[in-house]
C-alpha cells in the first residue's frame, strides 16, 4: 500500500522501498488510480483529492498523548515516528516538536529556508540572495550575501542549540539533511512521517 504525505507545497510518496518527491499535480496525475493512504495539511489541496475514489485519508488515525487541538497531522506522524526524540522538519516551515515518552511534549514552528529568503528580498533587492549553506559561524560575515545568509543559519541553530537535551535529534524535510549537518550526533530519516503514520495504522488498526 502506498502512504503519501501532502505537504504545503509537494507531495512526498512512500511505496515501501523509496520516497518520491512531487507536485501536487504530479500526485494527482500520476496514481489517482492507484489504492493509497494519505495524510494532508493544505486544505485548498484536501478538498480536491478527498474525493479520488482508490485514496484513503487516514488523518483520523493519528493521535499523540499530550498533542493539542489545531497540532498538524504531519508532526504528530513525525512524533509518532519514535517515543523519544526533538523532531526538526525543515520544509516551507520548520517544526520542532519534543517528545519524551511516547508522550509529546511541545515544539514551535519557525519560517521555512525559502520564507527567510523572501522575508530579506522584501526588505530590499539589495538582499535577494541566494543562501551560502557554507557560511562560516565562527568569524563575523564581509560580504552582503553572507550577512543574509549567517543571520538565517545562526538564528536557527541558536534556537534549536537552547532547546536540546538528552534526547535524540531527528531531522527530515527538504532542507534537513543539510540542518542535521550542523548538529553532530543528530540523524537525518527521509522517512520519519512514515515511520509514524505505520505505527498509527498498526495500533489502531485503522
Amino acid at each position: 500500500m502506498l502512504l503519501a504525505d501532502f505537504g504545503n507545497t509537494r507531495v512526498h510518496i512512500f511505496d515501501g522501498r523509496n520516497v518520491y518527491h512531487l507536485t501536487h499535480e504530479e500526485a494527482i496525475a500520476g496514481y489517482r488510480t492507484v489504492p493509497l493512504l494519505y495524510i494532508c495539511v493544505n486544505h485548498n489541496i484536501k478538498s480536491h483529492i478527498e474525493y479520488i475514489a482508490p485514496w484513503e485519508d487516514i488523518s483520523s488515525c493519528l493521535s499523540i498523548k499530550g498533542e493539542y487541538e489545531t497540532m498538524g497531522v504531519d508532526r504528530k506522524a513525525l512524533c509518532l515516528s519514535h517515543s523519544d526524540g526533538i523532531f526538526i522538519d525543515a520544509g516551507s516551515a520548520i517544526t520542532v516538536d519534543m517528545v519524551r515518552d511516547g508522550v509529546y511534549k511541545g515544539g514551535f514552528i519557525l519560517p521555512g529556508i525559502g520564507a527567510y529568503l523572501e522575508s530579506y528580498k522584501m526588505i530590499s533587492p539589495a538582499l535577494d540572495i541566494e543562501l551560502n549553506r557554507e557560511c562560516s559561524l565562527t568569524s563575523l560575515p564581509r560580504t552582503t550575501k553572507d550577512s543574509v545568509s549567517y543571520g538565517i543559519i545562526a538564528s536557527i541553530k541558536a534556537v534549536l542549540d537552547s532547546h536540546k537535551t538528552d534526547l535524540p535529534l531527528y531531522f527530515t524535510g527538504g532542507d534537513g539533511k543539510w540542518l542535521s549537518s550542523l548538529f553532530p550526533n543528530s540523524k537525518f530519516d527521509d522517512l520519519l512521517v512514515f515511520r509514524g503514520m505505520k505505527k498509527a495504522l498498526k495500533d489502531k488498526s485503522c
